[in-house]
């Protein structure tokens, strides 16, 4: 069994596509995907219902599908005097902040969709875990969106609050873990100082897979086995 992570796909469906066709991934393997494969590009939700499909396909959670999350909750609640009571500025402001981070073709494409699989959309987000934590081939990983905001070594998983999960990204620099490696999205790696921009990054005890596939990039993939990389 080879056991992969892709990550910050933003609705790059070919790419997405392209990586599963390179790597022959099949029902044995299993493919870990790190956050935000929704927003800026064009196919966030059809990548979603390929993934709904797929049960060796495991989503955790990037700031993208929380921000997707939280509107599309607003959005699809019946309007009562009730509901109309408990909106604020806030969550108002939510909607085009997220429209602004690239969200608008999400909405727009789950807009299109009927009720019934705008709901299996719905709950199929609330599913996302917030971390994976995987031995793979005598090697430890971590899997988080972004990074593990006030981190000390000898903080429990779970004590981390979501928020520090999945906005803040991690000093590359630094070594977190002597024995384990933190796997990262969201920053793309044309951002990390060192990095071939558009490649994985790995230094320091740190794998950053965010290659840009958002931003003109492309769409990169490890292998945990091996720590082979492949790229659309």
């Amino acid at each position: 069994m080879s056991v992969y992570v892709m990550s910050d796909l933003h609705g790059n469906y070919e790419g997405f596509q392209a990586i599963l066709k390179q790597i022959h991934f099949s029902h044995e393997d299993e493919l870990y995907l790190n956050g935000d494969v929704v927003d800026r590009g064009p196919d966030g939700i059809k990548i979603l219902q390929y993934m709904m499909l797929q049960p060796n396909i495991y989503p955790i959670l990037g700031n993208h599908e929380y921000a997707l999350l939280q509107v599309l909750n607003f959005v699809t609640q019946e309007i009562t005097e009730e509901t109309i009571e408990q909106v604020d500025a806030e969550l108002l402001q939510s909607i085009p902040e997220y429209q602004s981070i690239g969200g608008q073709v999400t909405l727009d494409a789950f807009h299109k969709l009927s009720r019934e699989e705008q709901q299996d959309i719905m709950e199929y987000l609330g599913e996302f875990t917030a971390y994976e934590e995987l031995s793979v081939d005598g090697r430890e990983f971590l899997l988080v969106h972004a990074g593990l905001s006030h981190f000390r070594p000898e903080r429990p998983m779970e004590d981390y609050q979501l928020y520090e999960l999945i906005f803040e990204s991690p000093n590359y620099g630094q070594v977190y873990f002597e024995t384990k490696y933190l796997v990262t999205g969201h920053l793309p790696t044309m951002a990390i100082p060192g990095a071939v921009p558009h490649e994985i990054y790995m230094a320091n005890n740190h794998i950053a897979i965010d290659c840009g596939a958002g931003f003109d990039g492309r769409v990169g993939c490890i292998r945990l086995n091996d720590l082979r990389c492949f790229y659309s």
